[in-house]
């Protein structure tokens, strides 16, 4: 039986090689995508990998997207958290993103890695096996101009990722962040 893996934003451009290079190497693959629903249905009709349309931004969404998963595919070995907003985003100076605007990127790039997270690592841990996968950006070493909101969102992924990987290290479960 092959491992399943789930990979976030995973229909679309780096997701979608991430997915596809994924089911090339035994796995079996689900993608969640948010909102396009014709990119989504043509990936998984050239894949054969199934997508799952919900927001990581929204923790219930998430309970129930990875429970839909999991009762198709079984539990979730590997997790890419790969969704993340980053083209929508306006580019403007830090001093003039509005709360709404800082909200969706933290909600997206870094809450929605907790959301999806929270909802594997207990069978994880349950298995003494699990791989979490976070999709970081080099924006972070150089700071990018007018997208402080992205980066900052980054930023505190690799945080996360670093502490996620020593709580969960000696349940079988390594953390990394790419």
């Amino acid at each position: 039986m092959s491992r399943i893996a789930l990979v976030t934003g995973g229909s679309r451009g780096i997701g979608a090689a991430i997915s596809t290079t994924l089911k090339d190497k035994g796995y079996t693959v689900a993608a969640t995508y948010a909102g396009n629903d014709e990119a989504a249905a043509k990936f998984t009709e050239e894949t054969g990998i199934p997508s799952f349309k919900w927001s990581v931004a929204d923790y219930d969404a998430c309970v129930d997207g990875i429970k839909a998963v999991e009762s198709k595919l079984g539990p979730v070995d590997v997790l890419v958290n790969n969704a993340a907003i980053f083209t929508t985003l306006e580019m403007k100076p830090f001093y003039s993103i509005d709360p709404v605007e800082w909200g969706e990127a933290i909600n997206v790039n870094l809450n929605g890695v907790y959301a999806c997270s929270r909802q594997v690592v207990d069978t994880m841990k349950e298995n003494g096996f699990g791989r979490i996968i976070n999709i970081g950006s080099a924006a972070v070493t150089m700071g990018r101009p007018n997208y402080t909101h992205y980066v900052a969102s980054k930023s505190a992924l690799i945080g996360m990722s670093r502490s996620m990987a020593r709580e969960l290290g000696s349940f079988g479960i390594t953390v990394n962040t790419i």
